[in-house]
């Protein structure tokens, strides 16, 4: 056995400030090695990210013999709420009302189509198939989100676009907000079912909802105005960071959605700030770092244990979710009538992939839900790497069934 007696004891036993800005430094450090494994591999860095974390709870939880649980701590919430914030703020930037004006009738049709057909058969699906309501309308709701970045790097391979690829490039352009708006609804609903006071529990499931879109406009409106101020036509760092901090802080404070009121909030920006054009530019360029807190933490949070127990209902929310996209295709096509010509009936498999608002639905739910919180999340998780690794594939073959013959 090796004498360590001549080591000091303060560097045997690190400070938990040390321990936390070394752990960030890894998961940081991480993420460079997913980036050079993704570009020689087929793997997308998210799995990769995702994996890491796992191997990090296999190292915590079977080497250490501690109880599963987020490696840093108090500070894995924070970090995770930032990165989701960061995310549902960029997408209702995405929401211009020029760019909805533009999307038309088909895209709306075929957006809610996918959408409400793939909530119903999971969550009808797993109803049926004797799992708890908490468990079925959850992962109905999370069914909904879509990786946007996945599908936009799959359509971006092909020029010139084909029709079915141009209405892909609208659908998922609103797709994930559907997705927050649907998460928000199911989670008021359960809290509202499962309370014993149906009129506080109503207030409250109300308050959620109502209360992330006011504290979306206190904060979006005055930030329409004064982004973009201080040096003309670009905000800075400060006023991004600003920005999604105060989101983040006062939706954890006043107990409302922070993805809605992050929505909210972009939409806002986006739409009311006519004296620059770039409003988002500078959270993009700090996005990643904290995505990659956000993927990381999200498979280190994952109890080991639970995967035991999960392969069921992972393997039939798989299955219930690609039979709901496949659903929701062809009945957003047969509703679009004429203005569907050359749109592939399933087209809804070309939204496959799922990542990170999803993965962040589930953390989100596991807190407002404790006792099903190992379930929801090692579903989620391992559903997102095969949804990952299957999702980019079928988006191929939709696209280009769709540019070979309008309609298969």
């Amino acid at each position: 056995m090796i004498d360590l007696a001549w080591i000091p004891e303060e560097l045997l036993t690190p400070d938990a400030g040390a321990v936390a800005l070394i752990l960030l430094g890894a998961i940081l450090g991480s993420s460079i090695l997913a980036d050079t494994i993704a570009r020689r591999t087929a793997i997308p860095r998210i799995s990769l990210l995702v994996i890491v974390g796992l191997v990090v709870a296999a190292i915590q939880q079977l080497g250490l013999g501690q109880e599963g649980g987020r490696p840093l701590g108090d500070l894995a919430e924070p970090l995770i709420q930032l990165a989701l914030v960061m995310v549902a703020f960029l997408l209702g930037g995405q929401l211009t009302l020029r760019r909805l004006r533009q999307l038309g009738p088909l895209i709306l049709i075929l957006s809610l189509a996918v959408m409400g057909v793939s909530a119903v058969v999971v969550g009808g699906g797993l109803i049926l198939l004797g799992f708890p309501l908490v468990l079925a309308l959850t992962l109905a709701a999370i069914s909904v989100a879509t990786d946007p970045a996945a599908v936009e790097e799959i359509l971006a391979e092909g020029r010139p676009r084909s029709r079915a690829a141009r209405v892909l490039t609208g659908v998922v352009a609103i797709d994930d907000a559907w997705g927050i708006l649907a998460f928000g609804l199911a989670m008021a609903f359960l809290g509202w079912f499962l309370a014993g006071d149906g009129s506080a529990a109503l207030v409250h499931a109300a308050w959620e909802l109502v209360g992330a879109v006011l504290l979306g406009l206190l904060v979006g409106l005055p930030a329409a105005w004064l982004t973009g101020r201080l040096e003309p036509g670009k905000p800075t760092q400060a006023e991004a960071l600003a920005l999604v901090l105060l989101i983040a802080g006062l939706s954890m404070w006043l107990e409302v959605s922070a993805l809605l009121a992050a929505m909210t909030a972009g939409f806002l920006v986006v739409n009311l700030s006519s004296h620059h054009t770039r409003s988002f530019n500078e959270i993009e360029h700090i996005e990643w770092p904290f995505l990659v807190f956000f993927f990381v933490l999200s498979g280190a949070s994952i109890d080991l244990q639970a995967l035991e127990t999960v392969a069921g209902i992972v393997l039939a929310y798989v299955v219930l979710r690609l039979a709901g996209r496949y659903a929701g295709g062809v009945v957003g096509v047969q509703l679009g009538g004429r203005r569907a010509r050359g749109v592939p009936y399933h087209i809804g498999l070309a939204l496959t992939p799922q990542a990170g608002v999803a993965i962040g639905m589930a953390l989100l739910a596991a807190e407002r839900f404790p006792d099903h919180a190992g379930v929801i999340v090692a579903t989620v998780v391992a559903s997102t790497l095969v949804f990952e690794l299957i999702g980019p594939w079928m988006t191929r073959r939709v696209v280009r069934a769709g540019s070979q013959s309008g309609r298969p």
